[in-house]
C-alpha cells in the first residue's frame, strides 16, 4: 500500500508563500554557496593557476550553477526535472579537473568541459535505450557512494581549526551546531522546522565566535557591490595532446555525473509528493538535459563542470517544502549574491566546523535515500552483489587502499575518485548480468485489442518452450492479457493509432519477465495498481483490467519516456 507523507506541505506544483520561498531559498544558497566557490578555488589553487583567473571562475560557476537551478525549477520543453534541484560544482571533477589545468591550462579545461557535456544530452535522449544498464541499482549506489565518499572529508572540516584556538572548541562547536539542528527538524513546530538548517548555522557561527573562530575583518573589508575582471575568461583553443588524452577521462567522470543526477531526480520526485507516485523518467530526462546545459554553459564560461546537489532531496525531506518556487528564489539568490563580495566574505566566512556539522545531517540523509531506491527496485541475490561490490569497489579505491601505487596521473584522477569507480563497476556487472542472462523473445504488434490473439499465442508458445505447467502458462497468458488491456486503459482510447507495441519475454530462475514497450501514455501503471490499494473493493469495470493484473503479476513497473513507455511485468510459475 502506498504510504502518504505527511510531512509535505507545499508540493512542486503548489504556490507557495513567497516569503516562505524566499527565505527556505536563502537558506539552502546559505548552505551551498560556499562549497560552490571554494571547490573552484581548490582546484585552480591547487593547479597553480591565477588570481584573476581564479575570481573568475568562482563568479562563472556560480552563475552558471543559479542559472540552471531556476531551469531545473521551471522546465522549459524538455529541459528541467521541474523540481527543487539545486546545481553546483562537481566534487568528482576535482582531480580530472587539476590534471586538465596543469597539463594545458584553462583553455583545454574549457574546451573538455565542452565536448564532455554533448554526451549528457546524448544519455538523456537514448536513456531508454539504456534502461537495463542505468538501473535504480546503479543509482542508488551511486548516492550511497557519494555518502560515503564525501562523509570522511566531512569528518575532517570538523577538527579544522585555526592556530592558537582551544582544543575543545572544535568539538563543542560542532556538538551544538548538530544538535540544534537534528532537534529542531524532529521536535520544534513545523513553523520552525523549515528554519532548521539555518538556525543550527547561527547558533554554530555564535558558539563559533565565542572561541575567535569567526573571522570578522575579511567580511568588513569586502566591498557591497563588485564584478570581477572579464580578463579571467580563458577562451577556447584546438585540441591539443593532453586534450585528446584526458577527454576519454572526462567522458567517463561526466556520465558517473549524470549517473549522479538520474539518482538526484529520481529520488526527489518520491520525497516531493504526499502520495508518492512513480518515478516519471521523461522528468529524469530533463534533469539530465538541465545538467548538460549546466556543463555546457560552464564550458563556455571556462570554469568547473557542475552537477545537482544531492542535498536537495534532504532539504525537501527536512523541511517538508518541495515547491519549485523555491528553486526559482535559490537560483536567483545564487546570481544576486555572486555580485556582492562582501556577502559571499560572510558565508565564506562560515567557520569549517559548522559547515561541517551541518552537512553529516544532509549526507546521512543522502545515503539512505539511495539504500531506499535499491531497495524499492526490489533486492535479489545478483542485486545484492552488484551493489556491495560497487560499494565497497567505491570506498576501497576512494581510500587508496586498492593498489594505491597504481592510482598516478590521468588514471589516478579517473579511478582514484570512490565515485567514479564504485559507479563503472556497478555499471559492468549489470552489463555482465544481462548480458549472460536468457535471450528474450520478441513479438511486433499494434498497440490496439485486436492484438491480443497474437500476444496470446506468443506467450503461450513461450510458456510451452520453457516447460511450464498449464497452469502457469495460463497465468502468464492471463497477465499479458490485462497488461494489454490496462495500457489501452491508461491511453483513454480503444483505437491506438496506428502506434506500435513490441512484447518480449524471458525467463529468469522460476520467473517470466514481460516488458511492453509502447509509445507514451498519460497515465502510469504503477500509479493505478497503487491506487487501487486505497479504494474500496466495490467492483468498478474501469479498475477490473487493473486488479486481475496486479493478482496475476508479483511486481509491475512502468517507466514512462518521452515518446516510449515501458512496462514490465513479473509473473511467477513453475514446471
Amino acid at each position: 500500500m502506498t504510504q502518504a507523507n505527511d510531512n509535505i506541505r507545499y508540493e512542486p506544483d503548489d504556490r507557495s508563500p513567497h516569503p516562505v520561498s524566499a527565505g527556505l531559498g536563502f537558506q539552502i544558497t546559505a548552505i551551498t554557496l560556499a562549497p560552490v566557490a571554494i571547490t573552484v578555488a581548490i582546484i585552480a589553487r591547487a593547479a597553480n593557476q591565477s588570481e584573476t583567473y581564479i575570481t573568475w571562475a568562482v563568479f562563472a560557476a556560480v552563475v552558471v550553477s543559479g542559472t540552471v537551478t531556476i531551469l531545473q525549477a521551471v522546465r522549459v520543453g524538455r529541459i528541467g526535472a521541474g523540481h527543487i534541484l539545486v546545481m553546483g560544482t562537481s566534487g568528482a571533477f576535482i582531480g580530472i579537473c587539476i590534471t586538465a589545468l596543469v597539463e594545458g591550462g584553462p583553455a583545454t579545461l574549457a574546451s573538455l568541459v565542452v565536448v564532455s557535456s554533448l554526451f549528457q544530452f546524448l544519455l538523456s535522449a537514448r536513456l531508454s535505450l539504456l534502461r537495463r544498464i542505468v538501473t535504480p541499482v546503479v543509482a542508488g549506489t551511486v548516492l550511497m557512494l557519494i555518502a560515503a565518499t564525501v562523509m570522511p572529508i566531512v569528518f575532517g572540516m570538523l577538527g579544522d581549526i585555526p592556530e592558537g584556538i582551544s582544543t575543545p572548541a572544535a568539538p563543542l562547536t560542532a556538538s551544538v551546531t548538530l544538535v540544534v539542528v537534528v532537534v529542531v527538524s524532529l521536535r520544534a513546530p513545523r513553523s520552525l522546522q523549515l528554519w532548521a538548517p539555518l538556525i543550527g548555522v547561527v547558533v554554530g557561527c555564535g558558539v563559533a565566535a565565542a572561541f575567535g573562530m569567526f573571522d570578522y575583518q575579511g567580511v568588513l573589508d569586502a566591498p557591497w557591490v563588485g564584478i570581477p575582471d572579464v580578463g579571467g575568461w580563458p577562451g577556447f583553443q584546438l585540441p591539443t595532446e593532453a586534450f585528446w588524452a584526458l577527454l576519454p577521462a572526462f567522458v567517463v567522470v561526466t556520465i558517473v555525473g549524470a549517473i549522479e543526477t538520474i539518482g538526484d531526480s529520481v529520488a526527489i520526485q518520491q520525497v516531493s509528493r504526499r502520495r508518492p507516485r512513480a518515478g516519471d523518467f521523461r522528468l529524469v530526462q530533463g534533469a539530465l538535459n538541465a545538467d548538460g546545459v549546466g556543463n555546457l554553459l560552464s564550458g563556455i564560461a571556462g570554469t568547473v563542470p557542475n552537477t545537482t546537489y544531492s542535498s536537495s532531496i534532504s532539504i525537501v525531506t527536512i523541511t517538508g517544502i518541495a515547491a519549485r518556487r523555491v528553486g526559482i528564489y535559490t537560483g536567483l539568490f545564487f546570481i544576486l549574491l555572486v555580485f556582492s563580495p562582501k556577502i559571499v566574505a560572510l558565508l565564506l566566512a562560515i567557520p569549517n566546523v559548522v559547515a561541517a556539522a551541518y552537512t553529516m545531517v544532509l549526507i546521512a540523509l543522502i545515503f539512505v535515500e539511495g539504500f531506499r531506491i535499491v531497495m524499492r527496485d526490489g533486492m535479489d541475490p545478483r542485486k545484492a552483489m552488484v551493489v556491495g561490490v560497487s560499494f565497497w569497489m567505491g570506498v576501497g579505491f576512494e581510500n587508496k587502499v586498492i593498489f594505491p601505487d597504481l592510482l598516478t596521473g590521468p588514471l589516478g584522477a579517473l579511478f582514484g575518485n570512490g565515485m567514479t569507480t564504485g559507479a563503472l563497476c556497478a555499471i559492468l556487472l549489470t552489463m555482465f548480468l544481462e548480458l549472460t542472462s536468457s535471450r528474450r523473445r520478441r513479438l511486433a504488434v499494434g498497440l490496439e485489442s485486436s492484438s491480443f490473439p497474437r500476444i496470446d499465442e506468443f506467450l503461450r508458445e513461450f510458456g510451452t518452450r520453457i516447460g511450464w505447467n498449464e497452469a502457469s502458462t495460463d497465468r502468464l497468458r492471463s497477465a499479458g492479457e490485462e497488461t494489454l488491456a490496462s495500457l489501452l486503459q491508461v491511453s483513454r482510447r480503444e483505437d491506438a493509432d496506428g502506434r506500435k507495441l513490441t512484447v518480449s519475454a524471458r525467463l529468469v530462475e522460476d520467473v517470466v519477465e514481460m516488458e511492453f514497450l509502447a509509445s507514451s501514455e498519460e497515465e502510469n501503471l504503477e500509479d493505478r495498481l497503487a491506487y487501487l490499494d486505497e479504494q474500496s473493493e466495490t467492483p468498478d469495470e474501469r479498475e477490473i483490467s487493473f486488479r486481475l493484473l496486479r493478482y496475476y503479476a508479483s511486481s509491475v513497473n512502468h517507466r514512462q519516456y518521452h515518446n516510449l513507455d515501458v512496462v514490465t511485468v513479473q509473473v511467477p510459475g513453475s514446471r
